[in-house]
């Protein structure tokens, strides 16, 4: 049994250079979408899904996202350093391990973000978590619910939700770029600079890998031409259920007693 992720890890350090020109200037996380940065679009559905603590590493730009967060309360936000050397995801991870604490924490990425549709996909991700047999639950996406996503799918899904490399199957799933993991994982992590695509593998050989479809649109924006196609996805989001923001937000309420304890 364990109670529901209140701290998460957000990756907010890459170098954006697809993005360019836009990201000569400034990092990709701070890129808007519709009015809202896509930080804050991760950063708003982990309030929603009540994460008290967010870690958000940062490399390109740094002093950038450190003034734009410095003004948030929910999540609180915690910068991780990685000015001198980026550290890819599972470094950075790694890096910042002892503000994750030792219980499972959320990751999400801050170059992708998703519209809800009904429950907050991270409160599903969260009753959906098995820490007695997952090392790792990852949220997916089908290729029908996605904007911007330009390559093939990651993982094909079993009934019980274990995954596997999809190596290229069209009716696999797309990675979403959000989970919850076990901490333990990161105890003895290699130093310097290393990818989450390792520890995907290790879970799949030992059993560990699970996965759950996201309820929702999941948008990426890899390149400057995507941005009116992300816009123009949450419009019609949003025009399709406009009260979706109110029903997210009243259901993650109605939900928070069987977070207490989940299996």
């Amino acid at each position: 049994m364990t109670t529901r992720p209140k701290t998460a890890m957000v990756l907010a350090a890459g170098l954006g250079k697809r993005m360019r020109p836009i990201t000569d200037t400034m990092p990709k996380p701070l890129v808007k979408i519709s009015g809202k940065t896509l930080l804050d679009w991760s950063l708003d559905s982990l309030a929603r899904a009540g994460v008290d603590k967010a870690i958000v590493n940062v490399h390109y730009f740094p002093e950038q996202i450190v003034a734009h967060v410095a003004a948030r309360r929910a999540p609180r936000v915690v910068i991780s350093d990685e000015s001198e050397t980026l550290l890819d995801s599972a470094g950075g991870i790694a890096h910042a391990l002892p503000e994750l604490g030792g219980a499972p924490f959320y990751i999400v990425n801050a170059d992708t973000f998703w519209i809800d549709s009904g429950v907050p996909n991270l409160a599903r991700l969260a009753l959906a978590w098995d820490a007695a047999k997952m090392d790792i639950l990852l949220m997916l996406a089908d290729s029908q619910s996605a904007t911007g996503h330009s390559g093939g799918t990651d993982f094909l899904m079993a009934p019980d939700g274990a995954l596997r490399r999809s190596k290229g199957d069209p009716t696999g799933l797309i990675y979403a770029g959000a989970a919850i993991v076990q901490p333990r994982l990161f105890k003895d992590a290699p130093a310097g600079p290393h990818s989450l695509n390792a520890y995907f593998d290790a879970a799949i050989a030992a059993g560990r890998l699970y996965g759950m479809v996201m309820h929702g649109h999941w948008i990426t924006v890899g390149t400057p031409d995507a941005i009116p196609l992300a816009e123009a996805a949450v419009a019609a989001a949003f025009a399709e259920a406009p009260s979706a923001f109110t029903e997210s937000t009243s259901a993650i309420t109605e939900l928070t007693s069987p977070f207490t304890e989940l299996k």
